[in-house]
């Protein structure tokens, strides 16, 4: 098995620290607001490699953190007037229903932050008996000359570094960043050997990977916009504790719109409960994992549609067998399929091979041969399995009457929005209004975007 590995700027062949098994940490969510798909991508793409690796043989343990404590969290919650651990806690239940909701397999452990000051403080303390960190107006830093390869993983020269932090009276040197803040009032805070505050993001998962899998691990996997600041100061930090840390670095590319990196702009209308209203789970689960992990996943409603019309051809397959031949169960992947999965985990391989299964399964099914048919079905089965969709896996078979009302309300609102897009360009507002008051008395809100409009069902409290 090869995996493209960032540090190294290469695909590397992957063997174990272990003999069989591997051990792999998922920078998961700042629970901060709705998971939308972007979020959810990572998620996917590294389960299939989590799946992929077990299918192999492998004892896989899987740790995917939650941040818990963060300014962007502590700032939402104080906006909203909540407190900061209840805002927290119902995003963190947001993104589990999503990662669930997706096929998700949980994780063998999923540390929280503020569960873990005790050995951030720890980690500190070794930064700062060893000459690596140092205090300053009641905050801890790292002190980023002290490791002359600082910027090995994103390529950043050290005399080029900005942490993004701003002006901080304690810092030595601005490139120089926060390991522990200072309490200020109102802010949640724990008790230090240097005082009362709140770990510094780059902190917290250092010491997490630490705890549940050791001084050094197999893979830290996580987005690419994590690369620098947040996954370079972690290999700072724990090399300067003198430990070895992440032997593989892998990321996954963004979702995009427009050749733009995902944003909050949207609104709901690409929050996971809304697409689902639009696509049936598993079909959404196929869409973002269908490409390349390393690659941009350009979003549109045609691409999303493509893909839940690509995963219902494969579903289509198997219940034609099962309904002519009888049972199918789980065979075995092809090796084409297996070489494509060593390959740096190419789905899009992998799924080549999967429709080509498919569509000599149908041909055999149109011939009559009943065995050739079934031992194909055998085998899409065992590999979408692997990639966390087979269609016939009980909790992806929901062809029922929800799934059937959402795909017939989905043909109704889309004709009313085309006829509402004809009447605005024929500057008939009257009509385009109308139109749009009667989906919003129905309980369907339309948006605008850069993607055209997209549709999403009301929560009623506005109707």
């Amino acid at each position: 098995m090869r995996l493209y590995d960032t540090l190294s700027g290469g695909v590397r062949e992957f063997a174990p620290l272990r003999p069989g098994h591997v051990s792999i940490y998922l920078c998961g969510a700042t629970v901060q607001g709705l998971p939308h798909i972007g979020h959810v991508r990572s998620g996917v793409a590294f389960d299939v490699l989590r799946r992929w690796l077990t299918a192999k043989g492998y004892d896989v343990a899987f740790i995917r953190n939650v941040t818990d404590i963060d300014d962007k969290i502590l700032n939402k919650a104080a906006d909203a007037g909540r407190p900061w651990w209840e805002w927290a806690a119902t995003y963190e239940r947001a993104f589990s229903a999503a990662y669930d909701a997706l096929g998700v397999l949980p994780p063998s452990a999923e540390p929280r932050a503020t569960g873990h000051i005790t050995q951030m403080v720890e980690l500190i303390e070794r930064l700062i008996e060893r000459g690596h960190a140092y205090t300053g107006a009641g905050d801890v830093y790292f002190d980023v000359a002290t490791l002359p390869d600082y910027g090995k993983l994103s390529g950043h020269r050290i005399d080029d570094v900005h942490q993004g932090e701003g002006v901080a009276t304690g810092k030595r040197d601005q490139r120089d960043f926060t390991l522990w803040k200072g309490a200020k009032p109102g802010e949640p805070s724990w008790p230090t050997p240097w005082g009362r505050g709140r770990p510094g993001w780059h902190t917290e998962c250092v010491a997490m990977a630490h705890e549940y899998l050791g001084a050094q691990f197999d893979i830290h996997a996580g987005g690419m916009d994590l690369v620098f600041p947040h996954h370079e100061n972690e290999i700072a930090q724990a090399e300067a504790a003198g430990d070895g840390f992440a032997r593989f670095w892998l990321h996954n590319g963004w979702v995009t719109m427009g050749g733009e990196k995902m944003s909050k702009s949207l609104g709901n209308v690409l929050a996971i409960p809304a697409v689902l209203q639009r696509v049936r789970a598993a079909e959404l689960r196929y869409y973002l994992g269908s490409a390349h992990y390393r690659s941009m996943l350009e979003f549109s409603e045609t691409a999303l549609a493509d893909a839940a019309k690509a995963y219902t051809g494969i579903e289509d397959f198997l219940h034609r067998v099962r309904t002519r031949v009888g049972a199918v169960v789980p065979g075995e992947w092809t090796p084409k399929f297996g070489a494509a999965l060593d390959d740096d985990l190419s789905v899009p391989m992998a799924l080549a091979e999967v429709h080509a299964a498919r569509a000599e399964g149908n041909r055999a099914l149109d011939a009559g041969d009943h065995e050739t048919a079934l031992t194909h079905a055998m085998s899409i089965r065992a590999m979408m399995g692997i990639l966390g969709a087979d269609p016939l896996d009980e909790r992806w078979e929901s062809r029922d009457e929800t799934s059937a009302a959402l795909a017939a309300v989905d043909v109704l609102v889309q004709a009313e929005v085309r006829r509402r897009g004809e009447a605005r360009a024929r500057r008939d507002w009257a009509e385009a209004d109308a139109i749009r008051d009667r989906l919003k008395e129905a309980g369907i809100e339309v948006t605008d975007t850069a993607d055209g409009p997209q549709w999403s069902l009301s929560d009623g409290t506005d109707k």
